[in-house]
């Protein structure tokens, strides 16, 4: 294996993930700072010689196991795209049912409200018709004493103040109850759109992961082997490539302490399978992944890897340190956490398991920052 730094525990699980994601014939000196070309891969048991993955299988179809290969990675890709959208809808419909029934809380709150200045208003008018007509302060008001005159003006004046007082808050109260109920149809319709958009996104999902495991279904197993094969050598060239450009050679920040407990989360997950929509224990998608490890380390952040993109502060590739994530592909639909030594930890996509990674095996968009 080609000289790597290591960093503490985390560069414990970085050796063994390494040596984990090495397949059967590669050579052992794939390391991510500093990679070295791979030997050809060992033959399988049958046939004697592996087949060519440009050479057409067998069946109408006529692809090569490169072409299904590249077709079953768009495919994931697309789903994950749709998976981001899902959790988004979802975590906007949270919010929006979270705001209805604080709405519905304050629309109790200002009836029970309104109730209670009605009631005053009332009582004020029995007054007035005990009386007369006139209030206590306008009889005291048309006394010849001038002392009573006058204090019953100053009374007749406080009089008037507080029904006028009484009418502006019966009057405000009512309109906010208005603002109130149309506030709540909206949140309502805003409810219903999200609804609609996690369907279509979970129907899109469902589609698109059916695609590419009828794809994976139809290879033989000496086939299914070779494709994982094809994935870590295409990993492994974009890597090389990446890394040729000398996009690692100021990489050397330290993580923050908050960055090695998202670090020690993410790494633990290892194994555990990918699954759309999943944040834990059991199983992640990749923002599922990335999100928890960060919970973990005392700080929430965005559930999908468009919001972490769009709302945490982005910090250049030179600056980046263990904890940081990368956005990844144009339209940011995946994520990774940044280990240290040119390796992250990610969720890579349905039949695969949590994993170690180069960072630059995929196209990067963006480095974010949880804890910046």
């Amino acid at each position: 294996m080609g000289t790597v730094r290591r960093r503490g525990a985390s560069s414990l699980v970085l050796v063994c993930a390494l040596a984990i994601l090495t397949a059967p014939g590669l050579a052992t000196g794939m390391a991510y700072a500093t990679p070295s070309a791979p030997a050809s891969p060992a033959a399988p048991t049958a046939p004697a010689s592996p087949r060519d993955p440009a050479a057409p299988l067998p069946g109408p179809g006529g692809k090569s196991l490169e072409q299904v290969r590249k077709e079953i990675e768009e495919l994931y890709r697309q789903a994950g795209t749709a998976t981001d959208a899902y959790n988004l809808a979802e975590a906007e419909t949270k919010a929006q049912s979270e705001k209805i029934v604080e709405i519905a809380n304050l629309v109790v709150a200002g009836q029970e409200r309104i109730t209670t200045l009605k009631s005053r208003a009332g009582a004020a008018a029995r007054a007035q018709y005990r009386s007369g007509g006139l209030p206590p302060g306008a009889q005291l008001a048309l006394s010849d004493s001038p002392s009573q005159f006058l204090d019953g003006a100053g009374r007749l004046r406080q009089g008037e103040k507080a029904t006028s007082d009484l009418l502006s808050e019966l009057s405000r109260t009512q309109n906010e109850l208005q603002r109130y109920a149309q506030e709540a149809s909206d949140r309502w319709k805003t409810l219903e759109a999200n609804r609609v958009k996690q369907e279509d996104s979970k129907k899109q999902i469902q589609e698109k992961i059916k695609a590419a495991e009828e794809l994976e279904s139809k290879l033989e197993a000496e086939e299914k082997a070779r494709l994982i094969q094809l994935e870590q050598e295409a990993q492994y060239k974009a890597q090389t490539a990446w890394l040729s450009t000398g996009a690692m050679k100021d990489v050397n920040a330290k993580a923050t302490e908050a960055g090695k407990r998202a670090v020690q989360f993410a790494t633990a997950q290892m194994g555990k399978p990918y699954e759309w929509g999943a944040e834990g224990p059991g199983s992640f998608d990749c923002s599922g992944l990335t999100s928890q490890a960060w919970l973990a380390a005392g700080r929430g952040i965005p559930r999908t890897s468009q919001e972490q993109l769009r709302l945490l502060p982005k910090v250049a590739l030179k600056d980046m340190r263990p904890g940081d994530l990368i956005i990844y592909f144009d339209d940011a639909s995946h994520v990774g956490m940044y280990v240290g030594d040119g390796a992250m930890v990610h969720a890579p996509r349905p039949g695969r398991n949590v994993t170690m990674a180069g960072a630059g095996s995929m196209p990067i968009k963006a480095v974010v920052r949880p804890d910046a």
